[in-house]
């Protein structure tokens, strides 16, 4: 790849719609964090090379909830989105959704008021320092069950931010179905908020087509394994359904061996809307940055073809009409 498309990479307006907050704690932030509110690490959560040390799917959310332990303060989620959004802004994003699950801030004892001032307050600093614009989406957890996943969609609805754009859902996919959450995301939609959810990334089809037909989604986390059935990737182009697409979190949980058999490029030649994005970051060992500069290196696509991704993603994005028509014009 030459130098001279590297730096149009580099400078091209980007846009991530799937992160999760607490996932995205650099190292560093977690020590520190730790240290101002007393908590002592577990030996061994970080490599010699100073980056989390997991070595597969149980490892690795160990590690997850080990940095998140820490975390205990309006301050500490401030400096976790503020430092986030300065990342992404550094890599040229101009737009950042992520999201924040209550059921994480309240197993720590944080209230959800406390967690989404931290919140709003880092969005705000990031906004006026770096010209980043930072939404949320709250997620409700998967294997904490149908009935908790309602506790929280109703407390959105009752107390609406306009900085909460969207409900979600992560945790473990092969507990429950997608139709069992079914009364959560009509809650959530009825008041307004778009909705998206996990599928498609350690089940297979039959789990986005389920997403699709019983939830009021707009967009799929991951879907990749979409590609499996050739009448869902119809489906999805028809239904102008969006797919969170994370190559690198995709190999680093061996959803796909190597990059080779990743299949962005089947999902983009079915005409099916497209983001690119991080999942984890320092996790994953990846950035936003770094997934569109693999977009080129690794599945050839063209400064164009990157921008045009950007563009999917921000009419994608669950941002104010007035927001997505702004920065779809920074965008080009």
């Amino acid at each position: 790849m030459s130098e001279l498309l590297t730096q149009q990479i580099q400078q091209l307006p980007k846009v991530e719609l799937h992160s999760h907050l607490e996932g995205c704690i650099q190292p560093q932030l977690v020590r520190a964090i730790a240290k101002r509110n007393g908590i002592t690490l577990k030996e061994g959560l970080f490599n010699e090379k100073d980056m989390f040390a997991w070595d597969n799917f149980v490892e690795f959310l160990g590690a997850y909830d080990e940095a998140s332990f820490c975390l205990r303060k309006a301050q500490d989620y401030r400096d976790i989105t503020y430092t986030y959004l300065q990342e992404c802004a550094e890599q040229g994003t101009v737009y950042a959704e992520t999201f924040i699950s209550p059921d994480h801030a309240a197993a720590v004892g944080m209230s959800y008021d406390d967690m989404l001032l931290g919140c709003v307050q880092g969005i705000d600093d990031a906004q006026a320092d770096f010209g980043i614009v930072g939404r949320l989406i709250v997620s409700c957890v998967r294997h904490l069950g149908p009935e908790q996943a309602v506790v929280v969609a109703q407390h959105l609805a009752d107390n609406p931010h306009p900085y909460i754009v969207g409900f979600g859902m992560g945790g473990n996919e092969s507990m429950f179905t997608q139709a069992d959450f079914a009364p959560a995301f009509n809650i959530a939609a009825a008041s307004g908020l778009a909705c998206t959810t996990h599928a498609g990334e350690v089940l297979g089809p039959e789990s986005v087509w389920d997403a699709i037909d019983n939830l009021p989604v707009t967009r799929i986390g991951h879907g990749v394994r979409s590609v499996e059935d050739p009448q869902l990737l119809v489906e999805l182009a028809k239904r102008g359904i969006a797919l969170e697409v994370c190559p690198g979190s995709n190999i680093a949980l061996s959803v796909y061996p190597n990059l080779e058999s990743h299949p962005l490029n089947k999902i983009l030649e079915a005409g099916i809307s497209v983001s690119l994005n991080s999942d984890d970051p320092p996790f994953f060992a990846t950035t936003v940055g770094s997934e569109y500069l693999s977009g080129a290196k690794d599945f050839g696509l063209d400064l164009e073809q990157l921008r045009n991704i950007s563009r999917m993603a921000m009419q994608a994005s669950f941002a104010d009409e007035q927001t997505k028509a702004r920065l779809l014009a920074v965008i080009g």
